[in-house]
């Protein structure tokens, strides 16, 4: 098979997908140059771990049906679930384990597993035993033996070692639901690998020193009980010890900042399922509605003067509607029924107060450019924002404590609080994108307007709201063929089914995730 068809296979079976961005990583080994299909995804580039393995003849196996995938080296097993940020490698003599966290996760796509080309390739030269070199735009050149563990995390140029230290000081807090660390760079880290084992969560940051006198603490009295650093060469590498109420954590780059902050979260907020579980009223049995803004807060303005909380009203009235007549035991909640200013903190403790088993915000988009080309529906889980475009968003939705009586019982919620609040939420975090995922594939193939995909960026609104929860940005009331669609009673009522219909779908895997836990 030469180049020229592989490359005109791949372009017919990828030609559908217009969510992503398609293109090809070109595998070099010895003498031989191999295409594999990849694409990117806010600004991150995958590719097929399925297809890496055949360009280099590697054994693998793959369970379709749970989304795994394992590569069989000589001495170790990288195994890669879908749908998740977390590596394993496993030792074939020892049993041995490595548990790595990469910044983002896989996904699942025309029955391939793409994963973060420039996350992973350190792991796998671990595994495979062999240096891979990452050379651009998009050419992965495998290299010679691997020798020492020195080189595990090697994947990229050679590293220049500098006098100063990058890495200078490190902050502690201690939060009700965890303890934030972060920690102070005087340079943007351009990678990193984190794994947790025996209780010790280990960190080694690419490319940069640290000053490790500044850093290093001892006898902790939090979650937290000790921080040793070291430089190994090029490199810095953290190992963090942590207390028996230890639970999750999570590791990310500060937008705007040099700093990375790593969150170690304990068990107090990860009872939700438990919770479930004890409760005689674990039924999907509420759903909450909450159109977006209201009253003297318009929301955006578009095309036509049309008001954006006019739009978010009037699709939540018709989801209601299709819920109450269609979903007799189940009681529809709205934050607000007519035009209406309603505080972004009490939309959640409404949620809270009525029991609810769902949350779902609903608000139009749009740009500070009118008219725009930019289109479609997106949908948002409650994460710290990791593009520009989604905390642009985050921050005109959140402008809207401008319109309340006290702004400043909002002050605290900043982005390195917003991770930890995120974290709050991770025990249901796994159905609030399981519904966003449902909601995306139906906007996707049940509406005229384009599926943007599943977001994350830092919503107040979702903050409050202790339950599985969304945003969805219906459409850019900015762009003339959106705002058309979105101003009309038959574009409105197209969006409330689809709504609906994941509704639906979601209900059905929730009851059985319940079930199956009683």
């Amino acid at each position: 098979m030469n180049f020229k068809f592989l490359y005109i296979l791949f372009f017919l079976l990828f030609a559908n997908a217009t969510a992503q961005n398609f293109d090809m990583v070109y595998i070099q080994s010895g003498g031989t140059v191999k295409p594999i299909p990849a694409y990117t995804r806010e600004g991150i580039l995958y590719f097929s771990i399925r297809d890496f393995a055949e360009a280099l003849n590697i054994n693998y196996f793959f369970n379709e049906k749970n989304g795994k995938f394992e590569l069989k080296f000589n001495n170790y097993l990288l195994k890669v679930t879908s749908k998740n940020p977390y590596l394993v490698i496993t030792e074939r003599v020892s049993g041995s384990q490595w548990i790595f966290q990469l910044p983002t996760s896989s996904y699942y796509l025309k029955q391939l597993i793409f994963v973060p080309l420039k996350y992973i390739i350190g792991p796998v030269a671990k595994a495979y035993g062999r240096e891979i070199i990452f050379a651009q735009p998009n050419k992965l050149i495998i290299g010679g033996k691997i020798i020492g563990d020195k080189q595990w995390f090697t994947h990229s140029t050679e590293y220049k070692k500098t006098g100063a230290f990058d890495v200078t000081g490190i902050m502690i807090s201690e939060k009700a639901n965890g303890t934030l660390i972060k920690i102070q760079t005087s340079k943007r880290i351009p990678s990193y690998y984190s794994s947790f084992k025996d209780g010790i969560l280990t960190l080694i940051f690419r490319k940069v020193n640290a000053d490790v006198s500044r850093i290093n603490r001892d006898h902790l009295n939090g979650l937290i009980k000790k921080i040793e650093t070291k430089n190994i060469g090029p490199d810095t590498e953290f190992k963090i010890v942590v207390g028996k109420g230890y639970s999750t954590y999570e590791v990310m780059n500060v937008e705007g900042s040099n700093d990375i902050i790593v969150t170690i979260h304990n068990k107090i907020f990860t009872n939700f399922e438990n919770e479930l579980k004890t409760q005689k009223k674990w039924g999907f049995d509420v759903i909450v509605i909450d159109p977006g803004h209201g009253g003297k807060d318009p929301g955006a303005i578009g095309i036509g003067k049309v008001k954006e909380k006019d739009i978010n009203l009037s699709v939540a009235l018709k989801l209601g509607k299709l819920i109450e007549k269609n979903m007799k035991d189940v009681k529809v909640v709205y934050t607000r029924k007519t035009d209406k200013f309603v505080d972004l903190y009490k939309r959640g403790k409404i949620a809270n107060e009525k029991d609810g088993k769902l949350f779902i915000s609903i608000h139009c988009n749009s740009t500070k450019k009118k008219p725009t080309d930019v289109n479609g529906i997106e949908v948002y889980l409650l994460r710290p924002g990791r593009t520009s475009e989604a905390i642009t968003i985050a921050e005109r939705e959140n402008s809207v404590i401008e319109y309340e009586d006290d702004p400043a019982r909002y002050k605290k919620l900043t982005d390195e609080n917003f991770i930890l609040v995120s974290m709050a939420h991770s025990a249901y975090m796994k159905y609030s994108e399981t519904f966003a995922d449902l909601l995306n594939n139906e906007f996707k193939h049940n509406t005229k307007l384009k599926a943007r995909g599943v977001k994350q960026a830092g919503f107040y609104v979702l903050v409050g709201a202790s339950m599985p929860n969304v945003l969805i940005e219906t459409g850019f009331i900015s762009n003339k063929k959106d705002a058309i669609f979105l101003k009309s009673h038959n574009g409105q009522k197209q969006l409330a089914e689809a709504i609906f219909d994941a509704i639906k779908s979601y209900r059905k895997f929730y009851e059985k995730e319940m079930e199956a836990e009683l």
